[in-house]
């Protein structure tokens, strides 16, 4: 196995391998890693076969302060992407070489947070093995809520409420296509940015700028939904990334509004009777804080309200 660190010569042999790869998903691809390249030193790592071929790629970025390498610090997950013909053997192989690439960098450890299950397009689950065999901890557990397309459990009866009141109201739903979602995203991200700002005292991750520039990148998969009031004034909404299997929903707000109407209700049981051409699940999230010690009951409760319940996006720690 052949180790072959990151460069931007490598883009399209990086994404090649990202497309083929049983557990990936279009937030490796280059064009979306690199939008906040400047605040991550990228040590990523490509793996070839004996005959060149790629088969593996490990997004990573090492913090010189800490000596550590995460996997990858600025995504919600990382971990290997391995394509079709690696097999359990061939990742135990490909983690030690990694390994001993991190420290020859003088890291001390590895922090890994492998792709959860619900995006794996095909079993691939070596990595949870050799994580074993290698005595990493684990060190972190965070809750995301994720509801089942094909049979969803109901609504709790305080969400069928709020939906009927939403009806009452006349309000209107919309998912929309990439010139849709274009279009809207500025006027969506003021409502998100003071409803965060109000409520939480914090802004979003991404800045208008970045996020349009992902949605220019990547047009048909990352979607905005909205819902409206009769007059046509945004009253929430969320955006969508959709990637083979699942269907995640983050930056979810409403404004005062549209939170006294049923607005997000409303959303959400109206994304539910879409079809996304064969996506199996829809993922909210997660609903913790300091690395799954905390648990924010009233928004995992309102989650839950849905239908959804929980899949675990994992962390662990290497000593290198």
């Amino acid at each position: 196995m052949k180790l072959l660190p990151y460069a931007d010569a490598s883009k399209e042999l990086w994404d090649e391998t990202v497309r083929r790869a049983r557990n990936a998903t279009f937030l490796f691809e280059r064009d979306f890693m690199d939008y906040h390249r400047d605040r991550f030193t990228d040590c990523s790592l490509l793996f070839l076969s004996e005959k060149g071929r790629p088969v593996a790629c490990l997004p990573a970025n090492f913090k010189a302060d800490t000596r550590e390498v995460e996997s990858h610090g600025g995504l919600t997950y990382g971990g290997l992407l391995l394509t079709p013909e690696v097999t359990t053997t061939g990742v135990g192989e490909i983690l030690e070489t990694a390994l001993l690439h991190f420290r020859t960098l003088g890291a001390k450890r590895l922090t890994y947070k492998p792709v959860p299950h619900i995006y794996h397009v095909y079993p691939c689950e070596e990595e949870l093995y050799w994580l074993f065999r290698l005595n990493a901890r684990l060190t972190a557990r965070a809750v995301s809520t994720t509801i089942r397309l094909d049979a969803p459990y109901p609504f709790a009866e305080l969400r069928r409420r709020k939906v009927r009141l939403a009806e009452r109201e006349g309000l209107h739903f919309s998912l929309h296509d990439a010139d849709g979602t274009a279009r809207l995203l500025p006027a969506y991200w003021d409502i998100l940015t003071e409803v965060l700002r109000k409520n939480h005292g914090v802004r979003p991750v991404h800045t208008p700028e970045e996020i349009a520039r992902l949605h220019h990148c990547f047009p048909e998969a990352i979607k905005l939904a909205t819902v409206s009031n009769p007059s046509g004034r945004l009253l929430a909404g969320t955006l969508l990334f959709v990637t083979p299997r699942v269907v995640h929903a983050q930056y979810i707000a409403a404004a005062d509004e549209g939170r006294s109407c049923g607005a997000l209700d409303f959303l959400f049981s109206k994304l539910l009777d879409r079809h996304f051409d064969g996506r199996e699940f829809l993922d909210f999230g997660i609903s913790t804080e300091a690395g799954g010690r905390v648990l924010n009951e009233g928004l995992i409760f309102q989650k839950e309200g849905f239908g959804g319940r929980a899949t675990c996006y994992d962390t662990y720690t290497i000593d290198l």
